[in-house]
C-alpha cells in the first residue's frame, strides 16, 4: 500500500504549477483572482487539456497562493525587489518568472508550515517547466535569499 505522503505532494505541486499559470494568465489578461478561481477550477486543474492528463491538484492549496499572492503582493514585491540583482526590478522580470517568484515568495512569507527549503526545490521544479537552466537558477538564488531574511530560523537551525 503506498503512503498517502506522495500523492499529498503530487497535489501540492500540481497545485503550484496551476498557481503560477494562473498568477501569469492574470497579469497579461488583466484577470481578477475570482475570475481566474473560477476557470482554473474548472476548465484547468485536473482535466485533460490538448490531450494531456492533468495531475490532481490540492485545490485548497491552490486557492491559498493564488488569493494569499493578491491579498499580500505589496509586501512579496518589496521581499523579492530586494532579493533581485540591483537595477532589475520585479516589474522588469518577465510574466512567468514573475509570477513563480511571487507564488514562491508567497509560500516562504506566509506559510510557515511549508519548509523554505521545500517551497524553494518545488519553485525551481516549476521554473524547470518553462524554462532551461538560467531561469531555475535566477529562481533558486532569489528564493533563497528572500528565506534566508524571512525563515533565518529554519536555516540557523540546519534543518
Amino acid at each position: 500500500m503506498a503512503s498517502p505522503k506522495p500523492n499529498r505532494a503530487a497535489a501540492r505541486a500540481a497545485a503550484r504549477l496551476a498557481a503560477v499559470q494562473a498568477l501569469y494568465q492574470m497579469d497579461v489578461a488583466g484577470k481578477g483572482v475570482i475570475d481566474a478561481l473560477a476557470e482554473f477550477e474548472a476548465f484547468w486543474i485536473g482535466r485533460e487539456v490538448e490531450g494531456v492528463e492533468g495531475a490532481p491538484s490540492d485545490l485548497d492549496f491552490f486557492r491559498d497562493i493564488l488569493q494569499g499572492v493578491v491579498r499580500e503582493q505589496r509586501a512579496i514585491d518589496v521581499k523579492v525587489d530586494a532579493a533581485l540583482a540591483e537595477k532589475w526590478p520585479l516589474k522588469r522580470v518577465e510574466a512567468v518568472l514573475r509570477a513563480i517568484l511571487r507564488a514562491g515568495g508567497y509560500e516562504l512569507m506566509y506559510r510557515k508550515d511549508v519548509p523554505a527549503r521545500v517551497a524553494i526545490t518545488e519553485y525551481v521544479d516549476v521554473a524547470h517547466a518553462f524554462y532551461g537552466e538560467d531561469e531555475p537558477g535566477m529562481v533558486n538564488a532569489v528564493l533563497d535569499a528572500v528565506a534566508h531574511e524571512v525563515r533565518a530560523e529554519e536555516f540557523a537551525k540546519g534543518r
